[in-house]
């Protein structure tokens, strides 16, 4: 039987590393995901069982990697893959995907490539250690977004621990100045109909070599970045504004609503309607299960205009009415969501 755990990360503003989506599933035998490509990394730790990861290497050539339980693999941006999961001994596996503006480098230091994308280490310590902190951050969707960026820390941590043999890293040099007044232009500046030519200006270089220090060091072009700066704002807004989705567009940069949709979609899996509907079952479940607030309170919150309409929401979505589902995590069960439509298209399937 197939289990997922799934979750969307808030997407705060953060540059250095950021967490994306993340979740926990135990797939049903010979289960398949892909071909497929992903706009940032994604990496999977095997709990149980075996599975299967064809991957494209540095050349575009296909590569067979048979994984097993205590093992890992990671995922590189653009990168075309397809894993399936053993018709026997189907494996259940944790999953995290993250970017920043260091990742590339701090991956390459740990000694993965599109080459080399396996993880093994014999130090049982520190696999159990690993697989800890990925199911840390599955668990605790309800924390702060400050805290399970924190445990990523941890988890990457842990990565390098498992390294054979540290690659070295480079040194501080110009391209690194470069690339922070492009990265600060971008951020005072994406609300605004900017282009790559422009942020290379204020740099006072051209756009090629932008463009190529950028992806050197970041792993992305800074078109890529931009995008991505964009749609973690937007995120922001959609959680804390009542906003339309075109006035949210507009105020990150999209004056076409249709354009702003296809982006968003494209970096976090779902329709932007979606999305904003996980987050309100994400909310309501944390305001349930970890505050005192009175359930008309919290309908009221989430824009319910009665609580008969809440509580039909809360059985779609949770399988019980809201004071139900208070007294079973009183109780201490764990509640999770059930009500999943875009799970088809995302990493759960």
């Amino acid at each position: 039987m197939e289990k997922n755990n799934f979750h969307i990360f808030p997407s705060e503003n953060f540059i250095d590393l950021c967490l994306y989506q993340y979740g926990h599933e135990k797939c049903s035998p010979g289960h398949l995901f892909g071909p497929a490509a992903r706009n940032h990394y994604l990496f999977h730790y095997v709990l149980s069982g075996t599975g299967t990861l064809m991957a494209a290497n540095s050349k575009g050539e296909n590569q067979t990697f048979q994984i097993r339980s205590g093992q890992g693999f990671m995922i590189f941006p653009g990168q075309i893959t397809t894993y399936i999961a053993d018709v026997n001994v189907p494996w259940e596996y944790v999953w995290v995907e993250f970017d920043g503006l260091r990742t590339t480098e701090l991956l390459n230091v740990c000694g993965f490539s599109k080459d080399a994308p396996v993880y093994r280490t014999r130090q049982s310590e520190l696999r159990e250690k690993l697989a800890e902190e990925l199911l840390y951050i599955v668990s605790h969707s309800e924390q702060s977004p400050f805290h399970l960026i924190g445990h990523l820390y941890l988890f990457l941590d842990l990565l390098m621990q498992s390294a054979p043999v540290l690659q070295p890293v480079s040194s501080s040099k110009m391209s690194d100045y470069y690339i922070k007044e492009a990265i600060n232009f971008i951020e005072q500046n994406f609300q605004n109909d900017i282009s790559i030519e422009d942020v290379a200006a204020v740099c006072g270089i051209n756009r090629s070599y932008l463009g190529r220090i950028f992806r050197a060091n970041t792993g992305r072009s800074p078109q890529e970045f931009l995008i991505n700066y964009r749609m973690a704002k937007a995120a922001e807004l959609l959680k804390l504004t009542s906003l339309s989705v075109g006035d949210i567009g507009s105020a990150v940069g999209y004056e076409n609503a249709l354009h702003f949709s296809r982006a968003f979609k494209n970096m976090y899996g779902v329709p932007v309607y979606e999305w904003i509907l996980d987050k309100k079952r994400e909310g309501i479940l944390n305001d349930l299960q970890y505050t005192k607030q009175r359930i008309s309170v919290i309908s009221a919150r989430y824009g319910f205009d009665s609580l008969s309409h809440f509580a039909h929401f809360c059985k779609d979505s949770f399988g019980d009415t809201p004071r139900a589902l208070r007294k079973r995590s009183a109780n201490g069960e764990k509640i999770s969501i059930i009500c999943k439509e875009q799970g088809k298209d995302q990493e759960d399937e």
